[in-house]
């Protein structure tokens, strides 16, 4: 525990002391606050077993309880927790592993207790607390400014006004804001549930949180589907009440309607979030926003600051230049200038270390910013008296005396890649701040030499932006030095010679439209401030981009929120951390390359999975209205459903998710869909309805040889049926039916079963509605499927299970033989692309 002076202060303030802390938690005083790192427990059943799908067929469910149809209910209801189980534990794990991660990265604050500054987490802190902030410090409870300190202060996440605000003794801070410059003292007085604490990391990720294509896509198909269910729906309603049908053959044909819907797709999407996220939380990425890894895969911009992403944040001092004094006057002013300075970085701990200054006492200072790149410190001692300044040369230069001449050593560093700063001073002592509070830079200032910093590159670096150029994905280098400077280090980490370099001073002189295409023209962007980082990003998206955006230090805030995906770095400030979607735990990029073909698996994988899902649904809704409109029922009860949702979505999805592979994404959804799902769907709900109607004619007819016209016939069928004939005649049509619709529940999921293949080819043979894939998993889980199948229905008690009459040798070779030519001319017309040019896809341009 390093021991307190205050931020030199002339009189320290001591804080409490722990006992006093102790006695204040013990009274209630205590900011008895949670920092949620993922969702809890509690939301993670209620999201993934009380959704609005689920309740219908819970309720169906019931109904079905109350009719005293168990077994339909059971297996109605039965796949739905299936899911369900499978997805709690799946996320359950997940967030057991992030949370482990995040912990790591929670904020923290730093408080005075018996006269030192000690680290504590935020639920230690209590009413009255002294908290220390420095420059990218989060302020973590309400209070207000004590001491002699002065610090700016970004409140966005609470007013959304980007523009800091200075905060001097007795002005109020809240929790959820953050400094940027400077450094202060407040005291505790809002904490737990009276100050915004509870609500700051939400807030923070809540105020960004952007869906993906993926799932804009997903909502979209389940709205339409939706809409059909609600209107098949009705008119079930409307004949139950027209057609008198009993209730419980209502309750059945609903809980076949509502199953329609795929609401296993939410449920499979959050599944291979949570897969994707512990993937990546291996690779050294910690995922905060769910969609984050999957987002990943649709970047065609990232944005990166140069500074703690491109290099190791590992500056040294390379070299002085004093201009019209010695070197060793130049390297003690410089020295004590960096001893003395309040709100140290690392530009400013490289001096120290190199020149071993001695703290001097000091009038008045500005902090550096990133947007006035500059700071400076007012002196008022015998051998160091005036204005001295540290900040960039043409920040500077319009400040210097006239004809001052800094001579082409700054150039020729900057097209070697160091970093220079000019340090200049001012003999008066002036004032360093306006009457309104803000900084303002003296005149006439003389300079007193150039420095050089030579910029570490990280050893990843080199190998990651290639691997992000080879992807397809344009790389813009966003710094506050000079673009030429950030130029040469990045030639040096691999990018092309022929790049284009422009500074933030120019882009401001340019109107709206040319700030846009230079954001879209250009590579390196020097001298940028916080709220150009912001609109070069809002530029870049405008144009179509999909934006990612690194950064680490507290002026890159602003530019995370804008982008669709924002990454910090671990060692990064607090604010940078709480609203970003993913954070670097080792400050290593080489983590993205990762996460961006976990996006690419995870998108493939719902492709084949969406495709699955719609196939099925399509074609058993085609199948169910065909049926309805010719007066032969539905065409399944719940049991079938359930036997077709298990074998051909149910665990087919898994293990999709699991298996699925990075590679070029086809992003087309309208295009996959139509080019895969609506031939297959058409085609299949065709093929069934024919062979439904034919086996339920010549089942029928097997018992009544035809029409009954005369006594005669009626006097033979009660002989044959041994009951009335009205009754033998619904018995015969109840008959008729079990059996074309159990031909018709195994040839459903027998195509299901066969359209696996299709979706990862695993020889080119099978290519046509998806590209050949070489993998043989899904195939080999086809094969185990089928025998599955094949076991329930060898097994009586399995059978019945699933409501499936037995049927003939003969029956089983058919629906075989119908499956095959069914597969075989489906990838014909997939190959033929039959469906594609019927409706003119290419000429309408859909994608």
């Amino acid at each position: 525990m390093a021991s307190y002076a205050g931020l030199n202060s002339a009189d320290p303030l001591s804080g409490l002391s722990e006992n006093e802390a102790a006695a204040r938690r013990a009274r209630g005083e205590g900011n008895n606050v949670k920092f949620e790192t993922s969702r809890s427990y509690k939301q993670i059943i209620q999201q993934n077993v009380f959704t609005f799908l689920n309740n219908v067929l819970f309720a169906i469910g019931l109904v079905l309880v109350a009719l005293g149809l168990y077994g339909d209910a059971l297996l109605s209801v039965g796949i739905v927790l299936l899911n369900v189980v499978v997805g709690v534990i799946q996320e359950a794990r997940a967030k057991r592993k992030l949370d482990q991660i995040a912990l790591l990265t929670r904020p923290r604050a730093a408080a005075i207790r018996d006269g030192a500054e000690k680290i504590i987490d935020p639920s230690e802190i209590v009413m009255g607390d002294i908290l220390v902030v420095r420059a990218g410090d989060q302020i973590v409870v309400d209070g207000k400014v004590v001491g002699d300190g002065r610090m700016d202060v970004d409140e966005s996440l609470l007013t959304g006004e980007s523009d800091l605000i200075t905060k001097r003794a007795g002005d109020e801070v809240f929790s959820g804001s953050y400094c940027v410059n400077g450094s202060a003292m407040y005291e505790a007085q809002k904490v737990g549930a009276e100050s915004f604490a509870n609500q700051l990391t939400v807030s923070a990720r809540a105020f960004r949180q952007v869906k993906t294509p993926l799932q804009t896509d997903i909502d979209f198909v389940i709205r339409v589907l939706i809409l059909l269910v609600a209107q098949m729906g009705i008119l079930l309603i409307v004949s139950t009440l027209v057609d008198q049908i009993p209730i419980s053959e209502s309750a059945r044909a609903a809980a076949v309607i509502a199953g329609l819907v795929p609401n296993g797709l939410f449920f499979m999407i959050a599944v291979a979030y949570a897969m994707g996220a512990l993937r990546m939380a291996g690779q050294g990425a910690l995922i905060q926003q769910s969609n984050a890894v999957e987002s990943m895969s649709n970047v065609n911009v990232l944005c990166l600051d140069k500074t703690g992403t491109l290099t190791a944040n590992r500056i040294n001092l390379f070299e002085l230049f004093p201009i019209d004094v010695t070197e060793q006057v130049f390297r003690r002013l410089i020295g004590d200038f960096a001893a003395s300075i309040r709100t140290s970085n690392r530009t400013n701990d490289a001096i120290s270390e190199a020149t071993k200054g001695k703290k001097r006492e000091i009038v008045e200072e500005v902090s550096f910013s990133s947007a006035r790149k500059w700071s400076a410190i007012a002196f008022n001692e015998e051998d160091m008296r005036g204005v001295y300044v540290l900040g960039a040369p043409e920040m500077l230069q319009s400040q210097l005396q006239a004809d001052v001449d800094l001579g082409v050593r700054g150039d020729e560093w900057t097209g070697n890649g160091y970093r220079v700063l000019l340090f200049a001073y001012r003999p008066e002592v002036t004032p360093l701040y306006d009457a309104s509070e803000q900084p303002q830079l003296p005149e006439n200032l003389i300079p007193l030499g150039l420095i050089s910093f030579s910029d570490e590159l990280r050893p990843e670096a080199e190998k990651t932006l290639k691997a992000f150029s080879d992807a397809g994905i344009r790389l813009k280098i966003i710094s506050g030095d000079n673009p030429h400077t950030v130029a040469a280090l990045a030639k040096q980490a691999g990018l092309a010679n022929e790049i284009k370099a422009i500074s933030g001073p120019e882009l401001a002189e340019m109107s709206e439209a040319e700030f846009e295409q230079a954001a879209e023209d250009a590579t390196i962007f020097g001298r940028i401030t916080p709220q150009q980082k912001e609109q070069l990003v809002r530029s870049l998206r405008k144009r179509g981009a999909y934006v990612a955006m690194i950064g680490d230090g507290v002026n890159d805030v602003l530019s995370l929120k804008q982008a669709h995906i924002g990454i910090a770095m671990q060692s990064g400030s607090q604010a940078t951390r709480g609203v970003a979607d993913i954070v670097l735990m080792n400050d290593s990029f080489a983590a993205l390359p990762p996460a961006f073909l976990e996006g690419q698996r995870i998108l493939n994988g719902m492709q084949d999975i969406m495709r699955l899902f719609l196939t099925r649904v399509a074609s058993m809704a085609l199948l169910i209205v065909s049926v309805s409109v010719i007066g032969l029922g539905i065409p399944f009860t719940p049991r079938h459903v359930s036997l077709i949702s298990l074998f051909t979505v149910g665990i087919p999805t898994f293990a999709l998710a699991a298996w699925s592979r990075p590679g070029m994404v086809n992003r087309g959804l309208v295009r996959s869909v139509i080019h895969f799902v609506l031939p297959a769907a058409v085609t299949l709900a065709l093929v069934a309805l024919g062979v439904y109607v034919v086996y339920f004619l010549v089942t029928l007819r097997g018992i009544i040889p035809g029409p009954i016209n005369t006594v005669q016939d009626a006097i033979d069928l009660e002989a044959l049926m041994g009951m009335p004939v009205s009754e033998a005649v619904l018995a015969a049509q109840s008959y008729a039916t079990d059996i074309a619709q159990t031909v018709v529940t195994i040839l459903v999921t027998l195509c299901g079963l066969l359209l696996i293949p299709f979706v990862e080819p695993p020889t080119p043979a099978w290519a046509g509605g998806d590209v050949f894939s070489g993998d043989w998993r899904p195939t080999i889980m086809m094969l185990v499927l089928s025998a599955g199948l094949v076991a329930i229905l060898i097994v009586p008690d399995l059978r019945s299970l699933f409501e499936l009459s037995p049927l003939r040798l003969l029956d089983y070779v058919i629906i075989v033989l119908v499956a095959g030519v069914w597969a075989i001319s489906l990838r014909y017309i997939w190959r033929a692309r039959l469906f594609d040019r019927f409706l003119n896809l290419d000429k309408l341009g859909i994608s």
